[in-house]
């Protein structure tokens, strides 16, 4: 029998480039968890002892910001994707 692998996104962060359309699609979606799903897919690509000392935040912290049903906070989410070296643009809808 064979086995098959589990996609692991983060196995592909491998630029910033990848990680800011990996990001982008992310926001597309309405449901604000697969955002926080894809900045976790990063933040694991990077290391999440390494954010969490770029963040200033504890890993524990980190975890519970990304799990899925989070609402964390505006400051958490900017300190992350400046950790990340990315950074979040608001453009005009396309009608």
């Amino acid at each position: 029998m064979k086995k098959i692998a589990l996609f692991d996104a983060a196995d592909y962060l491998d630029s910033e480039e990848v990680i800011a359309e990996y990001l982008n699609a992310a926001l597309e979606d309405e449901n604000p968890n697969v955002f926080l799903v894809a900045v976790g897919d990063v933040a694991k690509a990077r290391g999440m002892a390494q954010l969490a000392k770029d963040t200033g935040l504890g890993r524990e912290s980190l975890y519970k910001a990304l799990a899925p049903g989070a609402k964390p906070r505006y400051d958490t989410v900017l300190k992350l994707m400046r950790a990340l070296g990315v950074e979040l643009h608001a453009i005009p809808a396309h009608k």
